[in-house]
């Protein structure tokens, strides 16, 4: 049997007595530096703290609504061109290079409960209060034109949602239930339902195009083909889910926003438990979109707060409030993955950076090759203590802090209890469920 060993002179290493200073092992190879990683340590640092001294997120408030922005959509072929809704009725498009209002439409009479834009981008559809369906031209009426819409849909019941396909000129609109509806037809060519409750939302899912998932107040989420007549499946919640969002990159992923303060990640075909249940919130959360990569999705709640968070990762990596923010509505990631948009109660529609320390306009080729190096810096110190407790420290306003806090001990006390009943029953007769499971009360097929 041979045995190899490391053979090491103590004499190179050892103090001969403690008041000696420490020997440091040297590498004489002179490309290499002595104190490398103690350097990049220090640059990692610096980088993040600066990271934290630039990070102004909020850029602009694009205000004229005089009412609450209920609803927004993106155009699907201008960057720079976004719609949104008020609880008023009114409909306004903005230019957001200009950052003012090119275009205001009186659309309905009561709320816009919902908007979106067609695929090719030449109209948009909403849907208001007055249980109308109307499509509007992209363009602003010629010189002396009326402000007419392309078609008016009057229907039966009051609709909540709409969501236009993302290839083909058909559209679904949600309420008493989903129907589907050809552009150039005045009655739905088919009306899907499962249960007997109002439906909040509907959505296309934007690869396997014919899949809709909407949302119903009776706590359920449920999943449609369009090209049966027959609902898929559906999962039921523990409370009353208010939107959900497709993942533009993966086809079966998608996040529902919940009133339990926490966001879903479901893969739709194992809807037995979430594959991520992210919880910062301390209110209802009302909206979720992806971001066009697909890799995040940012969040609007009823706590005067939107948190952005990374689809794998339970707790978000930023949040965004101001002074005068109220209840946030509706929010949207624009294309282009450099901006979100969110809308709120009191009438404004603020404009935010994604990333909250990015350098906007032009940057020369040493700006960038820095940028890198110190993204790479950070990724890999970022669990060392110092640098993770400067990268994760936010400001919040005094009324979060505090219902976080609140949450921490009731949540700690729940834990408690559910240990101290395990630990006085009968082995086995308290069963420990995972987090992802707590919340699903059935699957339905």
């Amino acid at each position: 049997m041979r045995v190899k060993v490391l053979s090491r002179n103590p004499d190179d290493y050892v103090r001969e007595t403690k008041l000696d200073l420490q020997r440091v092992p040297r590498n004489y190879d002179p490309a290499l530096h002595p104190f490398e990683v103690a350097r990049e340590y220090v640059r990692a640092l610096n980088a993040t703290k600066l990271e934290r001294v630039f990070a102004k997120p909020f850029l602009s408030s694009l205000d004229g609504h005089r009412d609450g922005v209920n609803c927004m959509a993106k155009h699907p072929k201008s960057l720079s061109t976004v719609l949104s809704g008020a609880c008023d009725g009114e409909v306004k498009i903005w230019n957001l290079t200009k950052r003012q209002c090119i275009r205001t439409i009186q659309a309905h009479e009561g709320f816009v409960r919902g908007m979106c834009a067609r695929f090719c981008g030449t109209s948009f559809f909403t849907v208001g209060d007055d249980k109308t369906v109307k499509q509007w031209k992209m363009e602003s009426p010629e010189y002396g034109e009326e402000e007419e819409p392309i078609h008016t849909i009057l229907g039966k019941t009051v609709y909540t949602g709409i969501d236009h396909h993302w290839k083909e000129p058909v559209f679904a609109t949600c309420g008493h239930q989903v129907d589907i509806w050809d552009e150039q037809r005045t009655s739905p060519k088919c009306s899907l339902t499962w249960g007997f409750d109002s439906i909040s939302s509907v959505k296309f899912n934007p690869i396997e195009t014919y899949l809709l998932g909407s949302c119903a107040s009776d706590r359920n989420i449920v999943l449609y083909d369009m090209r049966k007549s027959t609902p898929l499946k559906k999962v039921i919640l523990n409370m009353r889910t208010n939107t959900l969002c497709w993942n533009p990159m993966e086809a079966f992923i998608f996040t529902a926003a919940n009133e339990d303060y926490n966001l879903y990640t479901f893969d739709m075909r194992f809807l037995e438990s979430p594959v991520m249940v992210h919880m910062d919130h301390v209110s209802a959360v009302l909206d979720v979109d992806y971001s066009p990569t697909g890799k995040e999705f940012v969040s609007a709640s009823f706590d005067k707060s939107i948190r952005i968070f990374p689809v794998d990762k339970g707790h978000s990596r930023e949040v965004y409030h101001t002074k005068r923010m109220q209840h946030v509505i509706t929010v949207k990631w624009t294309s282009d993955n450099k901006y979100i948009l969110c809308g709120s109660d009191e009438m404004n529609i603020r404009l935010w950076k994604a990333n909250a320390s990015e350098k906007l306009g032009v940057l020369a080729p040493r700006e960038k090759a820095a940028m890198n190096y110190n993204q790479k810096l950070k990724e890999k110190f970022q669990f060392h203590p110092q640098i993770r407790r400067i990268a994760q420290h936010r400001h919040l306003p005094k009324s979060i802090y505090c219902q976080i806090k609140e949450q921490r001990i009731m949540r700690e006390a729940r834990r408690r209890k559910e240990l101290n009943r395990r630990k006085h029953s009968k082995p086995g007769s308290v069963p420990l469920v995972p987090e992802r499971k707590k919340h699903i009360v059935a699957v339905v097929k």
